[in-house]
């Protein structure tokens, strides 16, 4: 009994301790995040809610360096939230010749969240409710219609919508991945990777990726939440921002 209540307690402890050092990562990102942006008015007066349902601090820096760094003309964003609004004031800045497109699953949210912030003239939304679809034995939301809303290649994908399931999730990035060619030059932004379901995504996503002989690099950056990046070799320093 007094062994069980250990083993109990020292597990307890390791939790506890993981998490606190999570929270240290994440602290540390989010100084190298303010530190990253310094000396952009527009950003640092940008309202962001960070954390919780919208990207932690990595995601914030990555996107920030990524957009900085290559300037993608093309943008395809699923979700939207608090990452459209950081993308939305890149394209009225700095990114005055670079076009977004953003999916989201929710009409009402879309009708809220533009009476709250203006958008760019150069963001556009498509609303593609929620189905659900069986792959791989597994019931998997997706935005229903996708592949018809969208059919063509980006520069940039962030990928942090539709809402995340359980054995495989947001798979529409896979769809996406068989518009590509063995000279198709991108990035993939992959929130929320610390879920098994995003997880066993990206790692069908490599395999169609090997399949057609694109080399890629892959950086994983660790706050409360992960974020993975993938970039071909035109953008191979991603993995390391």
């Amino acid at each position: 009994m007094i062994v069980k209540k250990v083993k109990q307690l020292l597990s307890e402890y390791r939790k506890n301790s993981d998490k606190q050092m999570l929270l240290l990562k994440e602290l540390n990102w989010a100084n190298i995040y303010h530190d990253s942006i310094r000396g952009k008015d527009w950003l640092e007066k940008l309202p962001l809610n960070v954390g919780r349902w919208a990207g932690n601090y990595s995601f914030f820096y990555v996107l920030g360096r990524v957009l900085d760094n290559y300037k993608p003309t093309k943008i395809l964003e699923l979700g939207l939230g608090e990452s459209t609004k950081f993308i939305s004031t890149y394209l009225n800045h700095m990114l005055t010749n670079s076009w977004h497109t953003i999916v989201e699953q929710d009409e009402d949210w879309c009708v809220k969240f533009k009476s709250n912030f203006p958008l760019s003239k150069q963001s556009n939304i498509i609303v593609s409710p929620l189905s659900e679809k069986v792959i791989d034995s597994s019931t998997v939301k997706v935005y229903e219609n996708f592949e018809s809303k969208v059919n063509e290649t980006f520069d940039l994908y962030v990928v942090d919508g539709p809402h995340g399931s359980p054995t495989l999730s947001r798979v529409e990035i896979l769809y996406l991945a068989d518009l590509f060619t063995s000279n198709s030059e991108f990035i993939i932004i992959f929130d929320d990777y610390n879920r098994l379901g995003e997880q066993n995504t990206v790692e069908k996503l490599f395999e169609i990726l090997i399949k057609k002989n694109i080399k890629f690099y892959k950086g994983i950056y660790l706050g409360t939440k992960r974020v993975i990046v993938i970039g071909t070799e035109k953008y191979k320093h991603v993995a390391s921002l």
